[in-house]
């Protein structure tokens, strides 16, 4: 475990989840479903059983910075990579595995964003450590799929090669990856079995995923290369602000992983989801006998089904005659919408933040 590492990505918004996450505080740092820790605790949590505590680093935006140091007060200031802008996953990456190649040229790292489930960890460590040993003795990038139990349409596809490698029997070349299907399409994928969810949940060693980025990316590669001599030192922080921006808004996906050569995945089932919806909380709750969620004593429910419900502990509410809708209270923020309209509510912000201003957002 010496020279294993673990980034975590925590710097989204989650606009997904208002009104309970805001821009102030977003999803990752919020107890979304009831456990007692925020997703980015739990994240931490697994993640430091798989590599030391101080090889753990959170890629976050500057402004939260202080919120991950509140979370996870073990952490040092020199632990957090604090994004000026946001630039989508591949800067993110990028600055990641120039910082921890710098720190030890034999780094091999996971990268996982903060605000994904799993509820068995045993396995999901077993995982990562099957990945890891895979990554430290061979240049490939390595990404997990997830083997998928319906036709969604809110993920990413891999299809795989069902053919054997050097790499052990679990891992299996990527042959295609695939955006977020429609349902007929979904459906194909699935009848084929060969294709899996991608979680975004990546491992390789630095000087892999560095060479891709020198190769597919080289603009990118050569804007953190510049700063080589600045990375972990004071210097640092004003290298990043001067460069930032300057790089692309682009996914590592189809930055690196579509264009690159040795791609693998590792098949896995280690109870994920990556909470990116009230619909997602509402599959991971025990609802009451009519289908509703997060009903407790102090809500009373008559005639309503299929309901997802998150309302403040202090909030009496009575509910009668309501039938498939969400119902979100944040504070002096309350949500109501059909929960076939989930997919609006990103836009449903924009227009509070455009009509009523950024302070409810």
């Amino acid at each position: 475990m010496e020279h294993t590492y673990a980034v975590i990505m925590a710097g989204g918004v989650g606009s997904r989840f208002w009104p309970t996450s805001t821009s102030q505080q977003p999803k990752q740092f919020l107890d979304i479903l009831g456990t007692g820790e925020s997703l980015l605790q739990q994240t931490f949590r697994r993640m430091a059983r798989v590599v030391p505590a101080d090889h753990i680093y959170i890629v976050t935006h500057a402004d939260y910075a202080d919120q991950c140091l509140a979370q996870i007060p073990s952490m040092d200031r020199a632990q957090i990579i604090a994004e000026p802008s946001r630039r989508n996953t591949a800067p993110c990456v990028a600055y990641a595995a120039f910082k921890l190649k710098k720190r030890d040229p034999l780094a091999n790292f996971v990268i996982t964003p903060a605000d994904h489930l799993v509820t068995h960890e045993a396995e999901f460590e077993r995982i990562l450590n099957v990945g890891l040993q895979a990554t430290q003795e061979h240049n490939i990038l390595l990404t997990l799929g997830m083997n998928p139990h319906r036709p969604e349409t809110g993920y990413g596809y891999i299809q795989f090669k069902n053919e054997a490698t050097t790499l052990g029997s679990e891992i299996k070349p990527v042959k295609t990856f695939t955006e977020k299907p429609n349902r007929e399409l979904a459906e194909s994928f699935l009848a084929t079995g060969e294709f899996l969810w991608n979680a975004g949940i990546f491992l390789w060693n630095a000087n892999a995923i560095l060479s891709a980025f020198e190769r597919y990316m080289p603009e990118v590669y050569a804007a953190f290369d510049a700063g080589w001599d600045a990375l972990n030192t004071v210097d640092e922080k004003t290298f990043i602000e001067g460069m930032y921006s300057q790089c692309p808004n682009e996914s590592i996906d189809y930055g690196i992983l579509e264009k690159a050569s040795q791609v693998y995945v590792l098949p896995a089932e280690f109870g994920w989801s990556d909470l990116g919806s009230w619909g997602a909380v509402h599959d991971q709750r025990v609802p009451d006998s009519d289908g509703n969620s997060g009903v407790r004593p102090n809500i009373l429910v008559y005639n309503s089904h299929n309901n997802i419900l998150s309302l403040p502990n202090h909030v009496v509410a009575v509910i009668d005659g309501l039938d498939d809708f969400i119902v979100i209270q944040s504070e002096d923020r309350l949500l109501i919408c059909p929960r076939d309209k989930e997919q609006d509510i990103k836009q449903y912000v924009n227009d509070v933040k455009v009509k009523l201003g950024d302070k409810h957002v």
